[in-house]
């Protein structure tokens, strides 16, 4: 049986390890109360719900999250149901909140979403989009390294043991032949997992020799002083890797397909906005930032992270059968079934609405 086959069809032994947290990301405060929210006159329920919980991160690579909510966009396709939201600043509280029912549908990255089906034996959740691809960057201090050949024996942080940034950083080490143990992260390069909220002090501080991290904290190092020795999207075919996607509880999308349909029509719009009206849109969302968590960010943060990030509906399935493979040889992973974990029906119909064309489970369907 070939590496691929393995990671679809063997069950997961391991799958409550970390790889999969993505505390990598979190900006905002934990599972804030939603805001007040403008229904319009005359609009009516969906699927007789009286509201919709959506859950996301307060971060530039949930900008799509950010900017239709910022925009009002889930709200006008929810008409009378309620938009309420909560924001979360890592991967397993949104887990938790999705699992418990406290939350109904999330923008979250791959690592959480692979750990939360893997840890219900594919039960519980489905991934139903793409929302951002990008956002990865290594950034080192240049007095100390000049060149990829630098890395080596030097003190790399990465936001959090078997996230997806630390399976990614691993994978690249491996690849240049040098030798780290993945849990102890002590090695031929030191791995010093590190939250992302701490990073730039840690960088400041002289603790850490470079970061490889998601937007905006690579941006806030470049803006330290650092410079970008490696942008993660250059190792990825077309230089596309998913970094946020939307997920569903599956007990939801039985019962309400309609208010499902009614958010990935808010997403899609969403990221047709963006792409339109970048400049616009960059500013939408800083402003959902600063409303989120009180501040916003700076423009020598927050426009080169939002250069580094595109956002697309589109999942990008096989990248994420990637990343669990680089888990997997690592050591990190024992061959996750990630079979079933997408189910595009609802985006392939909102899809061709708008005239776009479908996009690819890699097989990983439900059903598939």
């Amino acid at each position: 049986m070939s590496a691929r086959s393995a990671v679809r069809r063997t069950v997961a032994v391991m799958a409550v390890l970390p790889l999969l947290a993505l505390a990598a990301c979190g900006y905002g405060s934990q599972a804030k109360d939603n805001d007040t929210v403008r229904i319009a006159a005359g609009a009516k329920k969906i699927d007789g719900l009286d509201s919709v919980r959506i859950g996301y991160f307060g971060n530039l690579t949930h900008a799509t999250a950010l900017v239709g909510r910022k925009q009002g966009l889930f709200q006008k396709e929810l008409g009378a149901t309620e938009a309420k939201y909560q924001i979360f600043n890592a991967g397993p509280s949104e887990i938790e909140a999705l699992n418990s029912g406290s939350v109904d549908i999330g923008w979250i990255g791959p690592s959480p979403a692979v750990n939360g089906y893997l840890k219900s034996n594919g039960r519980n959740l489905r991934i139903i989009s793409g929302s951002a691809s990008g956002g990865v960057r290594l950034v080192v201090n240049p007095e100390r390294i000049t060149s990829l050949e630098d890395v080596k024996g030097k003190r790399i942080a990465t936001p959090q043991l078997g996230n997806t940034q630390d399976v990614a950083f691993l994978n690249w080490v491996s690849e240049q032949g040098w030798k780290v143990d993945a849990k102890s992260g002590r090695g031929e390069v030191s791995v010093v997992r590190t939250d992302n909220k701490i990073t730039p002090d840690a960088y400041r501080s002289g603790s850490i020799d470079g970061a490889w991290v998601p937007e905006p904290t690579a941006s806030m190092l470049v803006a330290e002083g650092g410079k970008v020795l490696l942008d993660e999207a250059d190792l990825w075919p077309g230089k596309k890797f998913v970094i946020t996607n939307v997920i569903v509880r599956q007990d939801f999308l039985k019962a309400h397909p309609k208010a499902v349909e009614a958010v990935l029509r808010a997403s899609v719009k969403a990221n047709q906005w963006i792409n339109d009206h970048p400049d616009r849109a960059k500013a939408a969302a800083n402003k959902q930032l600063e409303a989120d968590s009180g501040r916003g960010l700076p423009a020598d943060v927050l426009d080169p992270a939002w250069k580094s990030i595109r956002f697309t509906d589109d999942p990008l399935a096989a990248t994420l059968d990637t990343e669990a493979q680089h888990a997997v040889e690592t050591g990190l992973l024992e061959n996750p079934d990630l079979n079933g974990i997408y189910d595009l029906t609802l985006l392939q119909r909102v899809r061709r609405a708008e005239g776009e064309l479908p996009v690819d489970d890699a097989g990983l369907g439900a059903g598939s």
